[in-house]
């Protein structure tokens, strides 16, 4: 048996932004996808350094080992494990870029240097950089300032070294050179402009330039008033500390707290400072005195481009044959996008599992509840939202309309809290009632109710998802959402918003589970009754798909399902502090990661309870935060089909064998061996699923 009992979380999610880069690193994936998860892997890391590393290196600097929390490693220890991996990580990242960038040559799109451009792209690159990069530059010239200017911790930015021309003074002997001047700089690459831009190209050829280069080509212009014989430029980034710190002052609204805590953010204490290891030792020097950073600090060594996030919004250049091939989003049998969505909804339940099948759904339920006079009330909880979110125009259509529209929208979702801000001043206007949440709890739930005069009387309509209400992101996030006039587990979903404006009076619930109050116990419950089962020698079994699973006392609870005999199948995509497959503690457990195309973000929870399946959805992983320390709702599936459907959706998933690792303490992102068992594509699969489901319910739509 192993010493460990669990995978410290922190090098558990590196793991698994290693299997994105995976993909990068993958030749069967095209080209342009393998970019696009550089990009992701990236910005991935960027978030990890703002939120996670920046957590526990303020455990670090409290002065507290920090050994307990962290599961038996100091935070001391840990800060130093996390930056050798991300070094190494990093290298693999900048090894990968570069096969990528031969392998598109081969295909005839180059992405050059200022060192590479041809004749007939020259005068394109000047006028391109005088008529748009240079009214966007921000360019500082450091030497004489008493006050070093504060870096955005999402931008990138060239370091410049000018050495002066030198200058020569009388001596005894006849003249003697004066040692040259050095001048430092720093130019921010413009975030108003895409970094990569298309050249004009021979035919047959395609090439793409990155504005850090087009600005390196005109360092002549941009430094044309100094004498300088020689100047360098390197690229640097910062990133800060995330956390907010809310304000107490009680006679500021919260959305006054959080817009002031966001726009501290940005002076929060550097955690990570990446440079171009080629820059020179003095101009490093400079800049890391000047910024304050020292050993404590995070400090990586990596390649002449960062922010390579940017490669997400890589230009498609036309070339389709180098994307994976978009499957359309499928209808779902039996709803339509015509007629009456409510209509059908009043005669059974519907699953709808974006982006097999089409978001579209959930803005038809809102659309429609809009205008129909019938409806009265809307109520929805509000996380993450697209740019310019048609869930936001449905709800200030449906006030327009007279309809009564509570909106519970979470100001700390973390990175989004400005655009949230943005929306709820919106909203205000509009004279929707805004509920902010509860102070110390986060809402993470993803509910909504509406009511309808039916008969003279109220009936309710609603649905309960897994991810956000968020059509922007429901193309490549994977998640569940249930539509449903089941009236009782409606009534359970009101009481959720009732609790939002009283929140000293403890609800009970029927059928949904409610975090904080009731997840953490109804799910050991029902482990529990698997161990009964599994214990009297009948059918019992735990399938879990989830993001994460990182709460040690849960990671107990399934190890002591696993030692009782419960056959325990996890889908897990990210963090997994739990060891499967370890004798005596947790061998009846499989554990694996599926990361492809679309960001498996669904919650989807099953029990085998003696033959008759209990199963639910959920806005919560297995979490610490989220069984205790959010608001989080897991839905029950009373509707047999829709049961049937996840049932079977999750054994699709889980006979992959092609994107499919392996979770294992060694967190070496082993494939799963395929054996004699065909190719298994899980993603691929699932959406041949949805389209077999199509044929097989062949009844028409009206």
């Amino acid at each position: 048996m192993t010493e460990n009992r669990y995978i410290d979380r922190e090098k558990s999610w590196l793991a698994f932004n290693a299997r994105v880069l995976q993909e990068a690193g993958d030749s069967t994936v095209p080209l342009l996808d393998r970019l696009r998860f550089i990009g992701i892997f990236s910005n991935n890391l960027d978030e990890f350094f703002r939120v996670r590393f920046a957590a526990v290196r303020r455990l670090s600097l409290s002065g507290v080992s920090g050994e307990k929390i962290l599961g038996g490693i100091s935070a001391e220890k840990l800060l130093r494990e996390i930056t050798e991996i991300v070094i190494r990580q990093q290298s693999e990242s900048l090894r990968i870029l570069s096969i990528i960038e031969k392998e598109l040559e081969a295909e005839n799109v180059f992405i050059i240097d200022e060192n590479e451009i041809s004749a007939e792209q020259e005068a394109f690159v000047n006028d391109f950089f005088i008529q748009k990069i240079s009214p966007a530059l921000v360019t500082i010239i450091l030497n004489d300032l008493a006050e070093f200017p504060m870096l955005k911790d999402n931008s990138g930015y060239l370091a410049i070294k000018l050495v002066m021309k030198s200058k020569q003074k009388p001596s005894l002997l006849g003249f003697s050179k004066v040692k040259p001047e050095v001048r430092y700089a720093l130019i921010e690459i413009p975030k108003t402009l895409n970094r990569f831009v298309v050249l004009p190209s021979r035919e047959g050829t395609q090439s793409v330039m990155l504005l850090d280069d087009m600005i390196r080509y005109n360092l002549g212009q941009i430094f044309n008033i100094f004498d300088y014989e020689s100047v360098e430029a390197h690229m640097i980034k910062i990133t800060r500390d995330a956390q907010l710190e809310i304000d107490s002052d009680l006679s500021k609204s919260m959305m006054e707290k959080i817009a002031t805590s966001v726009r501290d953010r940005r002076i929060g204490e550097p955690v990570r400072f990446v440079y171009d290891q080629s820059i020179s030792k003095d101009t490093l020097q400079f800049f890391l005195t000047k910024m304050g950073i020292d050993a404590t600090d995070s400090i990586i060594p990596g390649g002449r481009y960062h922010n390579r996030r940017d490669y997400m919004d890589f230009p498609n250049l036309g070339r389709f044959d180098l994307l994976y091939k978009q499957n359309p989003p499928l209808p779902v049998p039996g709803l339509s996008l015509e007629g009456s969505i409510l209509e059908r909804i009043s005669a059974k339940d519907y699953l709808v599992n974006a982006p097999y099948q089409s978001f579209s759904y959930l803005i038809k339920f809102l659309r429609e509840a809009a205008l129909d006079p019938q409806v009265t009330t809307i109520k929805i909880t509000l996380y993450r939202l697209a740019k310019n979110s048609q869930v936001i125009s449905s709800l200030i259509n449906a006030a327009k309309n007279g309809k009564k529209v509570t909106v519970q929208i979470e100001l700390q979702a973390r990175f989004d809290e400005a655009s949230n801000i943005s929306y709820a001043e919106q909203m205000q206007t509009e004279n929707i009632e805004l509920i902010f949440g509860i102070k110390g709890l986060k809402v993470h739930s993803k509910i909504c109710v509406i009511e309808r005069i039916e008969e003279g009387k109220n009936k309710r309509y609603g649905f309960i998802s897994t991810g956000n209400f968020n059509e922007a992101t429901a193309g490549v996030y994977t998640d569940v959402t249930l539509f449903t006039a089941h009236q009782q587990i409606l009534k359970d979903v009101s009481k959720i918003f009732d609790f939002f404006n009283v929140n000293y009076r403890l609800h009970r619930y029927k059928h949904l589970i409610v975090s904080p109050h009731y997840s953490r116990t109804r799910f050991y419950r029902l482990i529990d009754k698997e161990i009964m089962y599994a214990k009297l020698g009948r059918e019992s079994y735990i399938h879990l798909k989830m993001n994460s699973l990182s709460d040690f006392k849960m990671i107990d609870k399934l190890y002591e399902a696993s030692r009782a005999g419960v056959k325990i199948k996890l889908l897990v995509r990210g963090i997994c502090s739990l060891i499967p497959g370890v004798k005596g503690m947790s061998e009846n457990i499989e554990a694996i990661s599926i990361v492809d195309n679309y960001l498996e973000h669904s919650r989807v929870y099953i029990f085998g309870n003696d033959g008759n399946p209990e199963v639910y959805i959920s806005s919560a992983d297995f979490m610490t935060r989220n069984l205790d320390g959010r608001v989080e709702v897991s839905c029950p599936i009373y509707d047999i089909d829709v049961r049937k459907e996840l049932i079977d959706s999750f054994h699709v998933s889980w006979k992959g064998n092609v994107k499919a690792r392996i979770h294992s303490e060694k967190l070496d992102n082993k494939y799963r061996v395929r054996g004699h068992q065909p190719v298994w594509r899980a993603q691929l699969e699932t959406y041949n699923f949805y389209r077999n489901l199509l044929d097989v319910n062949t009844q028409p739509v009206q």
